[in-house]
Formats: C-alpha cells, structure tokens, sequence
C-alpha cells in the first residue's frame, strides 16, 4: 500500500486543476475551517517526525561494547580482587572510562540534521480560508489548502501550482539545480519525470526568487519531499568505520591469543613446580604470574593512544581547514577509495558567471576587455532586475546578478549610467514568450528599448544587427545561421545562453506590451553563462587520481552542465563513452545490474537523494570506502549513509552539516585532498603504534613464557605492570606525531579490507617480538653465566635486575626502529621530533628510576648495577637497533 501512495504522491504534477480540487475536496476559495480542523486532527501537524534519541547515559555505555573494552575491564577486575593489584586496577579503568568520554564527547548526532530540517521550515504561510487570504503557522497547513506564493517566500510545503505569473523558485538545495526553476501551471504528462523538472510543483524550504503563484498543498510533514530526506536520514545506519573494523578485530585476535597464551604459562608452570612449592601457593603464584602477564600483554593503553593520536589529528586538520565532527573520521580519508562529489557548490562556485560574448560576429572570453558603449554591456545592465544595496552586493535572480557582476567587473558604472537613462517602462519577463524588456529615457529625449531572453525566441523579433560599435546593417539568413552556430557551440559547452536586442524610439507606446515594444529589434549579441568549477577543483581532482581515489560527480543538474563541468575538471576525459547516467536511467536498472556497472559511470545527472544513497550503497558493497561531499538538504541521505560525509561549512545548509562527519570551512574541494594525506599519516602513525606495542609485548610473553619452562626467576608481577606502565604509553603516544613520510599521496589507497598488521607490519611484529625475548633471555644467561656476586640469592638477584633493565629499555631502543617500517633511522631523522624525545626519556627516567634512587629497589625487588652490567643492558639495546636495520637493508634490496 506504501508504494501504491508514493506512487500517486509523485504524479500530482500530472494532475490538471480539477482533478486536483476534486481530489482534495477543496476549491479556489480554499477549504472551510472546519475541513482545515478535521484534516489537522487526523494527519497531524505540517512537521517533520523525530527519530528515537538515545540519552548521554545510553551513548556513554554503549562506549564499553567493544570487546577488548570488557577484556580489560575484568582484567581490572582481577587484578585488583584477586592479585591486590588496586593502583594497575585503578589506571585500567581510568584508560577505559576516558576513551569512553572521548567517545560520547566526538560522536555525531543524526537528530541534529532533523533539528535542521526543521529550522529551515518557514514560520507562517499565507492561505485561503473559507475564500479569504490568512496568515497562519505553517504547522497548522493541511492538504488541500490553497497557497499564495510571491517573491521572498520559503515554500511551506509540497505544493502543486495552479496559476503561476514569472514565478522562480531556487531549489538548489533540495535538487541541486544551480539556478532558480521557472514554474508554470501546465499539467506535465511524461512518465517519471525527475524532481528538478516537475515545473508546476513547489517543494518545502524551497525559497521564491522572482514572480508569484498560488498553489495546492499536496504533501505535509514526512510526506513532503524534504520529509523523505529526513525519514532517510533517520533510517541511515552509522557505517563502522575501517579504523572501528581493524581494532574491533584486531583486539579480538589478541585478546584470545593472550588470554591462551596465560593459561598455558599457568599450567606449565604448576606442572614443572620448580621451587617445591605446596599446591595451594603454587597455584596462587602461578595465577598471579598468569594475570599479570596478560595484563601486561594486553595493550590497555591502546585504545586511549588511538583516541589521542585521532584528537592530535583533528587539531591539526582543523588549522588546514577541516573540521572533524568524528574522531575515527579522521583516518577514514586515509582509506577513502571513492569521492563521490556534488556538483554545485562543491566543486563549482555555486554562482552563475558570465564567460564567454559574442557581439560583432566575434567571440571572445569574457575576461577579455569590453567597451562601456558596447550595446550587448548595456543591454544586459538595463534589462535586469537586480537591487544594488549600498554596500554593493547584489540582490535578485542569480542570472541576473551575474550579467551586473560583469558590468562591474569591466569598470561599467551601472548606476550612474541609470541615473543618466531611467527606466520608464517595462515588459516583465514571461516564461512563454522568454524576453524581458525595458524602455530608458535618453538625454536627447529618445528611448531605448532593451530586451534580453531567449535566443530562438528574441531573433523571432530581429531586423538588423550591429557588426562594428559604429555600423548596424539589415538582418540576414547568413547571420541568423551563425548566431544558431554560436548559441549551439555554447550550450554544447553547457553554457546558459541569453540573447541581447534593442531599439531607440521616439517616443513610449500608449500600451506598453511586448507586441508594441519587442519587434523591428537590433541583435547586439549573446553571452554564455554557467556555475564555474571552483579554480583549485581540478588540481585536486588530479591529486586524488595520483593518490589513487576516484572522483565521481553525483548532481541534481542536467546532463550537459554536469558533463561539461566533468570534463573541465578532468572526472572524465573527453570522447569517453558510458561514463554519465541520468536519475530516470538509473531507474531503469535493477540493482543486480546497477552493481556490475556501477564501475563504469564517473558522472551521475539529474538524480534524487534516494539516487545518492544507491549509489553510494553500490560502491560500498563493492568493498569501496566511500566519502560523499554535498551541502544541500538533498545531499543529507547520502552523506550519513557514506563512511564519511563530508559537509560545507559556508554554502553547506545546517542538514548537510548535521549530517556529515567532516565539515570544510573553506568549502574549498582541494582541502579533501589534504584531509586525504592527514588521514594517511594517522593511520601510518597509528600502526607505528600498534607495531611498537605489540612487538614490546610479544617480547614480555616469550620472556616469561621462556623463563617458566626453564624454570629460571620469573619477573615479578610489579615489574612486568610498571615496564607496561612506563615504556608504553609515552613513545607509544609520540609515535602518533611523527611527521608525514614522504611519498605517502603516492601509494594506492587501503580499502576497507585492510589491516594494521598489512604492509610486512605482522611479520615484523613477530621478529621484532621473539628478538626482544631472545636478547633479554640471553642478557639473563650472561649474567648467570658470569655473576658479579658469588652468592646464588645475588646472582639471580641481579640476573633478574638485568632482564628487568633490558626488557624495558630494550623497547625504548626499538621505538626508534619503529619510526619508519622500512627507513633506515638515519634517512628519518631519529631526533626531529621533540615530543618523541621527551617520551623516551622520560620512559628511560621512570625504568632507571626504580633501580638507581634508593628506596624503589625493594619496592620493585631489584638490585643496584654497576657499570659494567649497565653497558650489557644499553650494549642489548644497540644490539636490538643494529639487527633492525640490517633486516631492513635486506627488505629494501628484495623490494628493488
């Protein structure tokens, strides 16, 4: 049944006037009160629908779902009950319930796009009741009532015109049309026609720009057009992001690796029982050794390092002009595979240029310098309804507008020439005959008759034509012929053409009208207008093809325009077939057939915002990470449902803001590209991280591990908890500011279905982790090989000391391995980085700290070393540094 009413919703254009009144039960007079009553009562207000909210306590504890998150926080929990562990117990929770914090604090809220919907809705609505004109709230509009409509007005709601006089609605946001719409009342009779040529229907918060109209409410609320966006928006799932998917599945797979690896220590070791202890103690230690090894081993700081290296990225892109709303947003760039673009006001100005002219059987561009007496400078100056306010910006049609943005722009004084020849009549413009004309007062008591329109329809009116600024000679078929040339190779350009004519008369007709005014005209010439590609768009365009991203322009303007404007920015290449698909071609396709050939179209004309998210759904389905830009409401949909929705922050409406996950404050493309190469370097700096984390704690594991099946000292708890505590948090975190590698734009995109543990990451984890265990194991041997004390309690003592030592410090020697996966450490500058070097001093501070200030030594149970067992413990780090690179040298020559 829903279908069948969407159906019908959509064909009101098709509906002629009586059909219309006889539908609604209404007439011209409009409906009684108590019709307005009665409807109100049963279909509610004009409003859109809230979609269900989750309060701050729900959106804080759906934070802890994840589960890495509930592995430490029972870790916590045993730690502290049962190991007496309270300050690791403590610092755990602390780690949690900050990134949780975080979480709530960053996360976007879908209700803040309906929140905005409903602010754009205008206030009143001016209607016929019981057959008299009312002001109401348009919250109290129902359907069947009739609307008037004039210059200045937000359209209340859906509305199907029945008389309309040169009424222009600008509709730029709902359909991404680029210049206002003229309407009409005829009844339209194709098929499915798209939303932005449905000329006799006027859609919510669409804004009245010229002329007046009455009309038919057919739609109210959620039923009106802009009430399917927001009902889209409410039903748009969050799509995990790939930085989510990667810690989600990565926590997964340490967590159980961890937790196995912690079971079969506690049983080896109450199995070997080496110092005879009674069962029950043994079990105690051996449990205790097993939680503290898996608390150490889980890297519990992760999740806040992550926060914190996303946070320190969103500071830096909010100084390059891009505003993160998302913290994971801030890596999903790095990952993007897919830009899909809207067309106006994201990669055009969104303001209609003048940029080509054609006056003299010449054409030249319009930056090219242009007469003040020229005809065609001052036709299209006169001819013009455009308000000049006093601080000089211009109000009125964009078009309009445009033609009087040149005339300033050429150093034409528009104002003082019509002070000079005021305009003493006109013949406002008319959608069927496509002119306009006005009658100026000229100082030898003459007039001129400027009429500016339509091409085909203002040479129906020529007689002759102006071929030098000093010659006008009689009008030929050859002219006609080339001007249709000129006006053809303009459109093909997709440029909006207009034409210019005039005349002087000796005096104004008693009845001013265009069969006494618009004839025996003069062809002065034509201009070619469109909405220009923002300057610094196709460079961008060419950098995200280098980074390898393909850029896919998705707009609600017609076919031509969007593929000229495609091509200009280099979205496709000129002679390329199957590249551009319409809205109603789109339809025609399954969304089996849709996905095989999804691959294919780089250009999408002429679509609805259902159109958006189907494309968008297609390329995600082909495994693709997809950034959507837009700033109009009919952008809304597509970006929520994108893995990341990229807002305007200037010319972006409040839904598309509320909507999106990254706002640009310049609404400049270009900036993508750099929020592109800040994506890159978080997730390259974020699995330096996870690299330095996890090869540090796989060498804790095998060094315990090891230790427990050879039945040697194993270190204790204390000492395992605080090497975790100081060496990973401070490097770990300083790993997440190293500058950007070069050649980073260079590489092909990720994807979703890539990993931290990618790019030789996992291989070197596990050699780098087995080469920490097997150098701390053989600095315990060497001691115990060769002791310092002669007594067996300080020989161990100290063995133990010295594994402490090295397992520490031989993980702040590797945090300079990290800095480049592949780099030798001196083509990376191992010292450029400040925030670097005070991490890893302080690490070194707080491990040297418990062995050489005297108080800590029996708090940790160390011992003091001397100078010689010092140079073995820093000689393993150098050791650690030097196998490093040598294994590198190799990776690269294999590479080559």
């Amino acid at each position: 049944m829903k279908q069948v009413e969407d159906k019908r919703f959509s064909r009101y254009y098709a509906l002629s006037k009586e059909s219309l009144l006889s539908k609604f039960k209404t007439s011209e007079d409009g409906l009684s009160d108590q019709q307005a009553a009665k409807l109100l009562k049963e279909n509610g207000p004009n409003a859109l629908a809230q979609g269900k909210r989750k309060n701050i306590v729900q959106r804080f504890l759906d934070q802890f779902k994840d589960f890495m998150i509930i592995v430490l926080l029972v870790a916590a929990l045993i730690s502290g009950l049962v190991a007496k562990e309270w300050a690791d117990a403590a610092l755990i929770l602390a780690v949690v319930i900050i990134n949780a914090i975080f979480g709530v604090f960053q996360e976007s809220k879908a209700e803040e796009a309906i929140d905005a919907l409903k602010e754009m809705s205008t206030p009143e609505a001016h209607v016929k009741r019981n057959g008299k004109l009312e002001t109401i709230s348009s919250e109290n509009l129902v359907v069947g009532d009739v609307v008037l409509l004039e210059a200045g007005d937000i359209v209340p709601a859906d509305i199907r015109l029945l008389d309309s006089a040169s009424m222009k609605i600008e509709e730029s946001a709902l359909t991404g049309e680029s210049v206002p719409v003229e309407k009409s009342a005829e009844v339209l009779t194709d098929e499915d026609i798209p939303l932005g040529d449905r000329k006799n229907m006027a859609y919510m918060n669409s804004n009245v720009t010229y002329g007046r109209g009455v009309g038919i409410v057919v739609g109210i609320g959620m039923d009106t057009q802009v009430g399917q966006i927001a009902g889209m928006i409410n039903q748009a799932e969050d799509t995990g992001t790939p930085l989510q998917d990667n810690l989600n599945s990565l926590g997964k797979t340490l967590t159980w690796l961890i937790l196995i690896i912690a079971a079969v220590i506690f049983a080896v070791g109450i199995f070997n029982n080496h110092d005879g202890l009674p069962m029950n103690e043994l079990v105690i230690n051996m449990l205790l050794v097993a939680i503290s090894l898996a608390v150490a081993a889980i890297p519990e700081g992760l999740p806040a390092i992550v926060t914190i290296i996303l946070a320190l990225g969103t500071t830096r892109m909010a100084k390059r002009k891009a505003l993160v709303r998302k913290l994971p947003a801030v890596e999903t760039l790095g990952s993007t595979e897919i830009v899909a673009s809207d067309k106006t006001g994201t990669l055009t100005q969104n303001k209609m240029t003048v940029e080509k002219v054609y006056q003299y059987g010449k054409l030249q561009d319009a930056s090219e310098p242009i007469s003040g007496t020229d005809k065609v400078l001052q036709v299209m100056t006169f001819s013009n309804d455009t308000k000049i306010q006093s601080d000089g910006t211009l109000v009125g049609d964009p078009t309009e507008t445009a033609l009087i943005q040149f005339g300033f722009d050429h150093d034409y004084q528009v104002e003082d020439e019509l002070v000079k020849e005021p305009r003493v009549a006109e013949v406002p413009f008319d959608s069927e005959r496509k002119l306009m004309s006005t009658i100026h007062r000229l100082p030898n008591n003459k007039y001129l008759v400027a009429v500016k329109g339509a091409p085909d329809m203002l040479l129906q009116r020529i007689t002759k034509i102006q071929v030098t600024p000093d010659e006008v000679r009689d009008f030929t078929d050859a002219d006609k012929a080339e001007i249709l040339k000129q006006n053809k190779g303009m459109a093909v350009q997709a440029l909006r053409v207009l034409a210019m004519g005039y005349k002087i008369i000796d005096q104004v007709p008693t009845t001013v009208d265009s069969d006494t005014v618009e004839n025996d005209l003069i062809f002065a010439g034509l201009i070619g207008m469109i909405d220009p590609e923002r300057p610094e768009a196709a460079q961008a365009v060419a950098e995200a093809k280098k980074a390898g991203i393909r850029p896919i322009m998705i707009t609600g303007d017609h076919q031509d325009t969007a593929e000229a404007i495609a091509g200009r920015l280099g979205i496709i290449k000129p002679g390329d077939d199957n590249t551009v698909i319409t809205g109603a071609q789109l339809d025609q396709l399954s969304d089996e057939e849709f996905d095989k050939k999804v691959q294919q179209y780089s250009v999408y004309a002429r679509v609805s915002p259902e159109h958006k998210v189907r494309i968008v759904s297609a390329w995600q389905d082909k495994g693709k990470v997809v950034a959507m830009t837009g700033d109009g409401v009919n952008d809304a949909p597509a970006l929520k449902s994108a893995d990341i929705g990229i807002g305007m922050g200037i010319t972006g409406t409040e839904v598309s803001k509320g909507a999106s996950d990254m706002v640009l404050a310049d609404d400049n493309f270009a900036t993508i590209i750099v929020a592109v190469e800040e994506g890159r370097k978080v997730f390259s700096n974020i699995q330096k991280s996870i690299q330095y984390l996890l090869s540090a704690n796989l060498g804790e594991v095998l060094t315990l591990f090891m230790m427990t099946l050879l039945g040697w000292d194993i270190l204790l708890p204390v000492q395992l908890l605080w090497i975790n505590l100081a060496t990973d948090t401070f490097p770990a975190i300083a790993l997440g500011v190293e500058p950007t590698e070069p050649g980073i734009m260079d590489r092909k995109p990720r994807g979703r279905k890539s990993s931290f543990l990618g790019g030789g990451i996992g291989s070197s984890i596990v050699y780098q982790g087995i080469l920490e265990g097997l150098i701390t194991l053989g600095v315990y041997g060497l001691a115990i090989t060769f002791p310092v004390h002669t007594t067996n309690a300080a020989m161990h003592a100290d063995a133990l000391t010295m594994a402490y030592a090295t397992l520490a410090l031989i993980q702040l020697f590797h945090a300079f391995n990290v800095k480049s996966t592949y780099q030798s450490i001196f083509k990376v500058h191992p010292f450029k980085n400040k925030m670097f070097n005070i991490g890893v001093a302080t690490s070194f501070i707080m491990v040297a700290a418990t062995i050489l200030v005297p108080g800590f030594n029996g708090l940790f149970h160390v011992t003091e070393l001397n100078m010689l067992q010092w140079s073995i413990v820093l000689g393993a780090g150098v050791l650690m540094v030097l196998i490093v690179e040598i294994v590198k040298f190799f990776q690269r020559r294999a590479d080559k």
